[in-house]
């Protein structure tokens, strides 16, 4: 249909003759130029049938072609399209054919509608591959945008942590220190003349690298000991450390500071302790207690020492002038520098009910006592305090109470509480909910994780380097 639609002069079957003249002329051609031949057996060898030049359909001989046209196609030959004929025309307003029935142009003219459609159904088949491509490239874009909101929200958290853990150069214990007074200055709750005296007391004390004492209170253990002697109460026995102060946080330190004023607590113990002469007289001289800035230091030089190199990987090799928190793992190579012989404890999780560390307790009681505490209620040990570190914070063992009923409660000293706190006990009226501030029982104890470092005795220089090299690779010994 469509050859025949597309060629709009008629062309004989039997030769390449067409007919400008329309169908008229094509019958008288093939009259004329091709007459019926004789009956006979058949067409001659090499000859070809005749086709329909309207459907293309094949006969066995010119006059059964023509019988089939007349028959089948005989309106067209009857009505040919063009002008003057006197009959209306219908033009196919998808191709050049001119058509005289409407019914026929409606015929043809779904024929175009049904090819159109199976050329739409390739389109959308055609589509769909691109629209696959498309879906794509949308996941792919929201991939990447997913993968740059995941590096954006690392990074901010990455920022936190600096924040948080001191890393993130924003100045150390003295521009802390600076900014909080000012601050005070600015809310009235500080003379400037106040804050000129502090800052040059300071600036002292950080050029000298010793504390300057305005958050030490001292004389606490004394006073526990005198009132576990006048008010027993509750408790069969109790046991304490040497003589500790208490340090507390203060404007340069807070919020991060713990670490170190345990470290503080810690020192002024083994200050008072014959047995660590050797390793601390030289170094502290009369028994001054160094500054955040110089402990922060002498890690350092720990670190330069050899000790625990993925911990100082982990700052950078550098605390001072940083905020940095610090915990177990520094405490012990800045005590181990020192020829201090001293262990790290991990208590890695929980060893009683509801996520209690009951084999904590059983440690530290058994760290304080010994069979030579015979009878006294109230024992006055030579031990140093005990560092107790958990996430985010770090406390001091001062001792531990038996109770009547055989459980046991730690006594802490925390760098949290202000010495306003810490000297009611100091008063000789002191009460047992004095005692609450100090006070922690089994169930009051329920972080996951608590790691302890334990001071018992000296290092000879041998078995410094030792431990020096075995801080290489940081193991605690871990319960249970």
């Amino acid at each position: 249909m469509r050859r025949a639609h597309l060629q709009r002069e008629p062309r004989c079957p039997l030769c390449p003759f067409s007919a400008p003249g329309g169908y008229d002329e094509l019958r008288g051609h093939v009259e004329s130029a091709h007459p019926e031949p004789e009956p006979g057996p058949g067409p001659a060898s090499g000859s070809g049938p005749p086709h329909c030049p309207f459907c293309g359909e094949s006969g066995a001989s010119g006059r059964q072609v023509e019988a089939h046209v007349r028959s089948r196609h005989g309106h067209l030959l009857d009505a040919p399209p063009g002008p003057g004929n006197g009959q209306e025309l219908y033009e196919c307003p998808m191709c050049d054919l001119v058509c005289s029935n409407s019914k026929i142009l409606q015929e043809h003219v779904d024929l175009h509608l049904e090819e159109h459609c199976f050329s739409e159904v390739g389109i959308t088949i055609g589509g769909s591959l691109s629209d696959l491509e498309l879906a794509q490239q949308l996941q792919n874009e929201e991939d990447r945008q997913q993968g740059l909101e995941e590096a954006r929200r690392e990074r901010e958290e990455f920022k936190k942590l600096q924040i948080q853990y001191g890393l993130d150069c924003s100045g150390g214990y003295k521009q802390q220190s600076l900014k909080n007074m000012e601050r005070e200055v600015t809310r009235g709750r500080m003379q400037p003349s106040e804050y000129h005296k502090r800052k040059a007391d300071m600036m002292e004390s950080l050029a000298f690298g010793i504390d300057d004492g305005k958050t030490k209170t001292a004389g606490v253990i004394e006073a526990l000991c005198r009132y576990y002697q006048n008010e027993i109460k509750d408790v069969r026995r109790v046991w304490l450390s040497t003589g500790v102060d208490h340090f507390h946080s203060s404007l340069g330190d807070r919020g991060w500071g713990c670490g170190y004023r345990n470290f503080q607590m810690l020192l002024s113990s083994l200050l008072r302790n014959d047995l660590y002469n050797d390793c601390l007289r030289g170094i502290f001289n009369n028994t001054l207690i160094p500054c955040i800035p110089k402990i922060q230091s002498m890690i350092e030089d720990a670190w330069k020492e050899g000790f625990d190199p993925q911990g100082a990987s982990h700052f950078s090799n550098r605390l001072h002038g940083t905020k940095a928190w610090i915990g177990a793992c520094e405490i012990y190579s800045l005590l181990t520098s020192l020829r201090l012989k001293c262990q790290i404890i991990d208590f890695h999780k929980p060893t009683g009910p509801l996520s209690t560390h009951p084999r904590l307790f059983e440690w530290v009681l058994s760290y304080y006592s010994s069979n030579r505490d015979g009878g006294t209620k109230v024992v006055c040990t030579p031990k140093p305090p005990i560092y107790m570190q958990h996430q985010g914070h770090s406390r001091t063992i001062v001792g531990i109470e038996e109770r009547k009923n055989r459980t046991l409660c730690l006594l802490i000293f925390d760098p949290g509480c202000p010495s306003q706190e810490m000297q009611k006990l100091l008063k000789q009226s002191s009460d047992d909910t004095s005692l609450k501030l100090f006070r922690k029982f089994v169930g009051s104890l329920k972080n996951k994780q608590y790691q302890i470092v334990a001071v018992d005795g000296v290092l000879s220089p041998e078995e410094k380097v030792a431990r020096r090299q075995a801080s290489q690779l940081f193991t605690a010994e871990r319960i249970p």
